[in-house]
């Protein structure tokens, strides 16, 4: 998009807002011909949002909902959808300061998961600092993001342990419990704990790859091309969800192959 710099560097002008990252799908390589352009905007609070609405009204040609800061949760945060030249263009924000701290617990080790509409695994704190990792940065006025990029291009050995860690115990756990609801036919039940089980060893494949877990989407097929993870991880991964079934027999069979697949991935992390 040809006017994407121009964007950011108006943004910018915005009190509060540090600097602006493109994400998602664009930044990764990993984008379609009608993917969205998502913009990280990094602020501190106060955040001008009456002078971003002006701008986003300039920019589309009409009013624009551009919501205050926390507007779209506790971890997405805020901002607006904007359609600019045919494009989709989306203003995401980030508290910059949140960021730095993430950060810091990153390198000792430390992560939260924070429930989130639209994230059904949650949100890992440490995608925040992925995101900035594996973004490119647009405007950066003071040099403040690129400088955090640099530093968050080592994925920090202390959360690498932390999540291949809990993975290693709580896959298992989870598992274990899930057989009490199978036994009973309990289908929902069981399939968020595989959910969980699968989730769990997804983010510890990335984090023995030193590599960063934006969200759900595509993390399973992503973690199968890992040149640690099992031989068809992903077919394997997938194939428990088609096969739960609706009999203690066939959710009890499918617990079995999952339990295997964790076996495998621990033998990987192990290595």
């Amino acid at each position: 998009m040809e006017r994407l710099s121009e964007i950011a560097s108006d943004l910018t002008e915005v009190d509060g807002i540090v600097g602006v990252c493109l994400g998602g799908s664009r930044a990764s390589g990993t984008h379609g011909p009608d993917s969205d352009f998502d913009l990280g905007l990094y602020y501190r609070p106060p955040l001008d949002t009456a002078a971003l609405r002006r701008l986003a009204a300039r920019l589309t040609g009409a009013p624009v909902e551009v919501t205050e800061p926390g507007g779209w949760g506790p971890w997405v945060d805020g901002g607006g959808w904007l359609t600019v030249d045919g494009h989709r263009v989306d203003w995401i924000y980030r508290d910059l300061d949140r960021v730095h701290r993430v950060w810091r617990d990153c390198r000792a080790g430390r992560f939260e998961i924070g429930v989130q509409p639209g994230h059904p695994l949650g949100v890992y704190s440490h995608s925040y600092v992925g995101e900035v990792a594996v973004g490119q940065v647009l405007a950066d006025p003071g040099g403040e993001l690129g400088n955090l990029r640099e530093l968050t291009r080592e994925y920090p050995g202390p959360l690498r342990e932390a999540l291949m860690d809990n993975a290693r115990w709580e896959a298992p756990f989870i598992l274990a419990a899930a057989r009490k609801g199978a036994a009973r036919g309990d289908v929902f039940y069981v399939s968020g704990c595989l959910f969980r089980a699968v989730g769990l060893l997804t983010h510890a494949l990335h984090a023995r790859a030193r590599r960063w877990v934006l969200n759900e989407k595509g993390a399973v097929r992503a973690a199968g091309e890992l040149a640690d993870a099992p031989p068809d991880f992903t077919a394997r991964a997938h194939g428990l969800f088609s096969a739960l079934g609706t009999t203690p027999e066939t959710l009890t069979a499918t617990l079995d192959a999952a339990d295997g697949l964790v076996a495998d991935v621990c033998d990987r992390l192990d290595r």
